[in-house]
């Protein structure tokens, strides 16, 4: 099938969900850290609290993938995902905040995390299916956009609402500050909200021969046949997936250090404050905590007006460039955190980390996507994401017990680690040669 090019304002309305999608996301990864060491962990625990968000991804992604790949209803292929997941993801977001005890958090998130993933998977795929290979690089471009622009608001929620709406970011030790209840709570809406924009502005292409879409789903349904095809994928990974693992691999490390460990160590090392402190520790801590969500919020923003600058360059440079360059500014950026004593420069910190984010989130998938059987999109854009994942899952396992061992409890040592990684992901990009484009796509 000839797709037809979109016009700015289509592409514009299929990414729009991904607002929604990054206010999940913006809000967990700014505030997990902070909420579970309000309710009592400690920074040697947080790296293992988090491990049940990259196992979901592991789980989850593959299996949606090519489920929508199989599936045509009366919302289309992978519609019907998003309005899944984000109805479950609204639901969590609403609980977080009223955890009354840690598990009952950690329990939350991994419920949050994979609804969000069932909603996002579905929406790599989605560019994909909807753009000729010549837009593609535009249309991940727009979806990091939207990212940015999500991020921001999520999470500089929490230091809004306390500083210009008197909500409250003090909180008695086991309770969560009422700042960062209510920006759950509007998270929630607007997740479910900018979904529902996508899924009504935004038909689907039908597969080109119904009676055979059909006769192929019903000769390779059941459970077994599932399991065979995703090894099957895995198994016939086209070369750039394996090029771009070990990228990708160091690149979710290096991310998943600054997530945790970043609030936390804006609270303790910038602030001076401690969690399980005195009144004036756990204020102090507070306080560090607020503005190490305006500080993601600030990469955040550096993501959505850079990923303007990445459409632009999409059209005259290629897609492992553009990336080579963004991941530099990012290992600048989380490796100077090491070297600055004033909370104010860390603004300066995110502009690198911002603008290596806008390319994590569209270039790779840009790289990938020409390379890609159209009719496996989903399934390939799942099993891509098991190289996110599995560094996340060893950062979950073996930082905490790094940072304890080696960095004598020190969270701002991780996050500079995380800079060290964005360096070799810069350098193991530059081993990338992307595929001929399938016939098709």
């Amino acid at each position: 099938m000839q797709k037809p090019h979109l016009s700015f304002w289509q592409i514009w309305n299929m990414s729009f969900g991904f607002l929604g999608i990054q206010f999940g996301w913006g809000l967990q990864m700014a505030n997990m850290s902070a909420i579970y060491t309000y309710l009592g962990a400690k920074p040697e625990q947080l790296s293992l609290l988090w491990i049940a968000a990259p196992l979901t991804g592991l789980i989850v992604q593959p299996i949606v993938g090519y489920l929508s790949d199989r599936t045509w209803n009366v919302l289309g292929r992978r519609r019907p995902y998003f309005l899944i997941g984000a109805i479950i993801a609204s639901f969590a977001l609403v609980a977080m905040p009223n955890s009354a005890f840690l598990w009952m958090a950690v329990g939350l998130l991994w419920i949050l995390d994979a609804s969000i993933n069932i909603t996002m998977e579905p929406f790599r795929a989605f560019v994909a299916d909807k753009l000729p290979a010549q837009q593609r690089k535009q249309g991940f471009a727009m979806q990091s956009l939207f990212i940015g622009l999500g991020a921001v608001i999520a999470s500089a929620l929490p230091w809004i609402l306390s500083n210009n709406f008197g909500m409250s970011m003090d909180a008695a030790e086991g309770h969560i500050p009422a700042a960062i209840t209510l920006a759950f709570y509007i998270g929630a809406g607007a997740f479910i909200i900018a979904v529902l924009y996508t899924i009504f502005t935004t038909p689907e292409y039908p597969p080109e021969d119904i009676a055979a879409f059909l006769r192929e789903k019903e000769e390779t349904k059941g459970f077994w046949r599932g399991v065979q095809a995703i090894w099957d994928g895995i198994a016939a990974m086209p070369s750039v997936m394996k090029q771009l693992a070990a990228v990708q691999f160091f690149t979710w490390l290096g991310l998943f250090a600054m997530w945790i460990y970043f609030s936390v160590s804006v609270g303790v090392h910038f602030y001076g404050g401690l969690a399980d402190g005195t009144d004036e520790q756990r204020k102090l801590f507070s306080e560090g905590v607020a503005w190490a969500g305006l500080c993601f919020a600030a990469y955040n923003g550096v993501c959505f007006l850079f990923s303007f600058v990445i459409m632009a360059l999409a059209r005259r440079y290629s897609a492992k460039a553009i990336h080579i360059l963004c991941l530099l500014c990012g290992a600048t950026g989380l490796g100077s955190v090491m070297f600055f004593k004033d909370p104010t420069l860390l603004l300066l910190s995110m502009t690198g980390v911002g603008i290596a984010w806008a390319s994590i989130l569209s270039m790779p998938y840009a790289m990938l996507s020409g390379a890609v059987d159209p009719k496996k999109m989903g399934l390939y854009m799942g099993i891509f994401n098991f190289f996110i994942v599995i560094p996340q899952v060893v950062a979950s396992l073996g930082l905490g017990l790094f940072v304890q061992q080696f960095l004598g409890n020190d969270p701002v040592g991780a996050v500079a680690f995380g800079g060290l990684c964005f360096f070799l992901a810069a350098l193991l990009t530059l081993r990338v040669r992307a595929d001929e484009p399938i016939a098709g796509s």
